[in-house]
């Protein structure tokens, strides 16, 4: 396994590399500046990302962005300042995980552990090979989403997220089991992660992310993936009652 850390304090560095030698004593740590871990993502393929938020320069924000502009490597946001806006924003640009300095070392194992499950757990197959439902069509035996014809390009969260709802058309899927399924019982509560997944899959899906017809929001409980979204009436023609 190899691990790419970008933080420009040596001793964390030095840290969290001691830290991963006793667990994962064959892992490979690379350690870089943010200038160049654009180039030791695409050079060194690393299986997980430490990002920190606060670097010198070009700061964590702007490198999360390129990163998730050429690839779909796990990235766990870590930040001295327990803000829960950086967290949320974290979210929103594709990352998968948010950790505030300091932290203890059991805890970003953990959540390591769990980043990886689920960018190398894809779902299963089994129970039909295709989904269709308004403009959304999926192919579950070559993961390929497309939506009004187009492809469309999914984390594995997100994609491992709609297969939940998909495959569950028409039930209402409670929060702690879709935290779960897609996170793992260490995020049950982490309700922020649920909604902005959500969020995001609307905004790649939906025609009107703002007017969901497929990914409904029941309230206090969970999410919906409505199959057959309704059909809206035809304007009045000549000669017709309005």
């Amino acid at each position: 396994m190899k691990i790419l850390i970008v933080d420009d304090d040596p001793d964390i560095v030095e840290a969290i590399a001691l830290a991963f030698s006793a667990e994962w004593p064959e892992a490979e740590v690379i350690a870089d500046d943010g200038r160049s871990a654009l180039r030791a993502i695409e050079k060194e393929n690393p299986d997980v990302v430490l990002l920190d938020i606060g670097l010198p320069g070009l700061n964590g924000f702007d490198l999360l962005r390129r990163i998730r502009a050429v690839s779909d490597v796990p990235v766990l946001m870590i930040s001295a300042r327990g803000d829960e806006m950086d967290k949320v924003r974290s979210l929103e640009w594709g990352a998968d995980d948010y950790l505030t300095k300091p932290f203890g070392y059991r805890e970003l194992s953990a959540r390591i552990r769990a980043v990886l499950r689920r960018a190398q757990a894809l779902p299963p197959i089994s129970g039909g090979g295709q989904f269709k439902a308004g403009s959304i069509y999926i192919n579950y035996a070559s993961h390929e989403v497309f939506a009004s014809g187009k492809p469309v390009r999914l984390t594995p969260t997100e994609y491992k997220l709609l297969c939940q709802l998909t495959r569950n058309a028409g039930r209402v899927l409670e929060h702690d089991q879709l935290l779960t399924r897609i996170w793992g019982p260490e995020y049950l509560g982490e309700l922020d992660y649920l909604r902005i997944y959500v969020r995001r899959l609307r905004e790649k899906l939906e025609p009107d992310p703002q007017q969901p017809v497929h990914i409904l929001t029941e309230r206090g409980v969970g999410y919906r993936f409505n199959p057959q979204p309704p059909v809206p009436n035809p304007a009045p023609g000549p000669g017709k009652a309005s």
